[in-house]
């Protein structure tokens, strides 16, 4: 591992590891009190007594106590540990696809921006670190896993759920969820009794070398007494690829050293592969349960993940079907680890709990940068011609390579009363500080050795180089309280004040830039060229809710809701553009949740509408070598419906789940003038009423399941619908029309499997038909220099599979 055990959060963690678990070893049985945070159902249903042994019954932590699912007066999809298992669920993209509320665009494993009811922008589309914070939280139980530029792809195995809640959740959940968060629950230790299993994957996307895959996972839950308990799980992943690099070449028109243009031909031979796009993926979760007294828990945790890939996730229709040109290597790294502590007690009859967390991420990735080259090629030969000492070209063709180090420590203390009262009362704080350490090279190989100082000094062959520290600290108290008025009519109401500091500095720009020592302070720091800037930017404020639930009968609820959400502003790095403030969200919705026919039929719906104020997007303007900056773009209005039914006849199950999603802006947004700041005097960018970019208007699944025996055996048949509708792939005009829009698509999968007691098994295929559907529209710099070479994000094509599983 790269990572040693360096941080002070890590020693805390392990330290109150070796405190608490010496008195635990001595307690007595423990019985009664579950292990820890998330309660089981087998050891703390739903309040609802009638539902208490009920198989279909999900128990949720949605608003930081244990409910039942159709009891959470909020528009929240959960996918439990069996819907994970029957849709062959490994990855973000897995089960995104079935969250009709959740859209992304992305270029390839760990690097998706994800959003919620449209709330988009594409604001980090082209990889803007320095830009605004996601709208999204991604949450792992109580830490929130969520980074400046987005979240890890946490590989899904021996979790208890996936948890989506849609709409603001900033009064408990802080700033990174404007839009909406996403929780995964991992399994917990159970002291009560040993299990352990194991399961093996084989799938390949079809004929042809180095398209195959595979993956290994196990856990194993170990009690030690009556009172301490260990889970730990691992895995191995090989995903094949499905991307091919074909045989290219290109003619450059340089300037020779009389200053007429020469062509200047080069071959991608060196890089051609067939399914070049393979992904190792391989990690592990433990966690430690320890049961102090009747009334004390504590959970130390750690999560560790490594990921090398290999090639381009994009495709190039202009190329071929699932077919790239690239002419520098692709390749890519993704290493991180999460260590936690969550403490669950009690004073009183009041529940405390206490989460913190320390996070770290490096991510490397090495990508083909020659589109940039080509496009500068045409209009700028002078920033792509270079004459070696000899007097012959220095091939131009630029690489990317970006290296990023994340780190995030967060702490929360809470305290609950009694869930049981009449009335009840969540109160807490909230800290958290986040850095992203970024480097990026804009390499020409060889540019150093070159006459005319073109490179970077300190950079390498940079011929624009990027060396930026950012720190982003949130402070937060909130305060969330519940009153049943009638004992079938509460009220909720909670807020949450604030305060957000980000700091950014270092340097980003060419040679040019270090030459001006009057704007370029010069620095003893080896890794940087000079000091260009050093921002700061501070805000407070605070974020609430209101909700009334009335609950019609004990199988319906209706419910209304308004909520605020909040993401802090920021600073841009380049000189002169002014800092970009935060954007707030006013969420108002009705809902229901209703049961139907002894509960065999399922349906809820929430209608929405949401008024985004200020929201933030990134963009270059003119003369800055595509250095994108954020910007308040203007006011946009989103609305929609989103809802989900399950039909349960006994053998046979009919699921499933949609959303219409309308976002539109409400205000026009002005282009950008040459210093980098709005100016409406020169038109419109993108006029009010444009469609806000990435979320399809229609996304929904279907999913028709029988079971039966056969030989004493439990035996399923299994076939899942997935369709969305088109997309606009950017927000200002110019860019969308460079791009393109999305088209509709529809996938088809397949599964058969049987459990046999402690074995079980799987046959699956999914994407049965092929249906190459486009997720996202990318550019690998910004759209109005790049938007000619475009590539497509598809969803996976047509894979074929089969798992087998045992349970000891």
């Amino acid at each position: 591992m790269r990572h040693t055990v360096r941080h002070p959060a890590i020693a805390v963690l392990l330290a109150s590891t070796a405190m608490f678990a010496v008195p635990a070893a001595a307690q007595t049985a423990i019985t009664s009190a579950p292990p820890t945070g998330d309660t089981p159902v087998a050891s703390n249903p739903a309040s609802d007594s009638s539902v208490a042994d009920d198989p279909n019954v999900i128990i949720v932590t949605a608003q930081k106590r244990s409910e039942n699912l159709q009891n959470v007066p909020i528009s929240i999809q959960a996918l439990g540990a069996a819907k994970l298992e029957q849709h062959q669920v490994e990855s973000f993209d897995d089960y995104a696809k079935l969250l009709p509320s959740v859209s992304f665009q992305s270029f390839g494993p760990g690097q998706s921006q994800i959003y919620f009811r449209g709330v988009s922008s594409g604001a980090n589309a082209n990889g803007s670190h320095s830009g605004p914070q996601p709208t999204s939280a991604l949450y792992v139980d109580e830490v929130p896993l969520t980074t400046i530029a987005g979240a890890p792809d946490l590989h899904v195995y021996d979790l208890e759920r996936v948890e989506a809640l849609s709409g603001p959740q900033g009064t408990l959940y802080g700033a990174s969820s404007l839009s909406g968060t996403l929780r995964l629950i991992t399994n917990k230790p159970d002291p009560r009794k040993f299990a352990a299993g194991f399961d093996l994957t084989g799938t390949t996307f079809g004929k042809g070398a180095n398209s195959n895959g595979g993956t290994a996972e196990g856990f194993v839950n170990i009690p030690f007494s009556p009172s301490v308990a260990l889970r730990a799980s691992g895995f191995f992943e090989r995903d094949g690829g499905f991307i091919s690099n074909v045989p290219g070449s290109r003619t450059y028109q340089l300037l020779d050293a009389s200053g007429a243009l020469q062509p200047y031909t080069i071959n991608n031979n060196a890089y051609v592969k067939k399914n070049f796009n393979d992904t190792e993926t391989w990690g592990g979760r433990a966690a430690l349960g320890i049961d102090l007294d009747d009334n004390w828990t504590v959970t130390p945790s750690i999560i560790y993940q490594n990921q090398k890939q290999h090639g381009a996730f994009l495709y190039d229709p202009k190329i071929g079907d699932l077919q790239v040109q690239d002419y520098t290597p692709d390749y890519g790294t993704d290493e991180w680890y999460q260590a936690a502590l969550t403490i669950k007690g009690k004073l009183g009859n009041w529940d405390v709990t206490y989460a913190g967390g320390y996070f770290e991420r490096q991510a490397d990735v090495v990508q083909d940068y020659s589109a940039y080259t080509v496009a500068y090629d045409a209009s700028y030969p002078t920033y792509v011609s270079f004459l070696k000492a000899d007097g012959s070209f220095l091939d131009p063709t630029q690489t990317y390579r970006g290296s990023d180090k994340y780190t995030k420590m967060s702490n929360e203390l809470r305290v609950s009363s009694p869930s049981g009262e009449r009335a009840r009362l969540t109160a807490g704080l909230f800290m958290e500080r986040q850095t992203d350490r970024i480097r990026a090279d804009y390499i020409v190989r060889g540019l150093a050795s070159i006459p005319g100082g073109f490179a970077v000094p300190t950079c390498g062959d940079d011929i624009f180089c990027t060396r930026v520290n950012r720190v982003d600290r949130d402070y937060a108290a909130f305060i969330d309280g519940g009153y049943d008025i009638l004992p079938n009519l509460t009220i909720d109401a909670g807020i949450r004040f604030f305060i957000a500091h980000n700091t950014l500095g270092g340097f980003s720009g060419t040679s040019g830039t270090v030459a001006n020592t009057a704007a370029c302070a010069p620095t003893t720091n080896p890794d940087l060229p000079c000091q260009l800037f050093s921002k700061v930017k501070d805000q407070s404020g605070e974020v609430h809710k209101v909700n009334l639930t009335w609950k019609v009968t004990p199988d319906a609820m209706i419910y209304a809701t308004y909520s605020t959400g909040y993401r802090p502003g920021g600073n841009n790095r380049r000189l002169g553009v002014n800092p970009y403030d935060p954007d707030t969200l006013s969420n108002y919705e009705v809902g229901f949740k209703t049961q139907w026919f002894n509960r065999m039929l399922t349906l809820n719906a929430t209608a929405f509408l949401e008024n985004w104020d200020k929201l933030q997007f990134g963009l270059s303007s003119a003369g800055a070598l595509g250095v994108i900056s954020t910007y308040n773009a203007g006011n946009a209005r989103i609305k929609g419906v989103e809802g989900d039914f399950s039909l349960n006849l006994g053998h046979f199950n009919l699921s499933g789940s949609g959303s219409y999603i309308d976002a539109k802006l409400t205000t026009d947004f002005c282009p950008i003038d040459s210093t980098g700041n709005p100016q409406c005097s020169l038109g419109i960018a993108a006029p009010a009423g444009t469609a806000l970019p990435i979320q399809p208007k229609f996304k929904g699944n279907l999913t028709a399941r029988y079971g039966f025996e056969f030989s004493s055996n439990k035996t399923y048949i299994q076939a899942t619908a997935n369709h969305q509708s088109g997309t606009r792939s950017y927000l200002t005009d110019n860019e969308a029309n460079l791009l393109g829009p999305t088209l509709g698509f529809t996938t088809i999968d397949f599964a058969v499997g049987a459990d046999m007691g402690r074995w079980n098994w799987q046959i699956f295929a999914q994407n049965a038909f092929d249906e190459r559907g486009v997720l996202s529209i990318n550019t690998v710099c910004v759209p109005s220099i790049c938007g000619a070479y475009a590539r497509n994000y598809p969803v996976k094509p047509f894979e074929f599979g089969a798992k087998v599983g045992y349970r000891f």
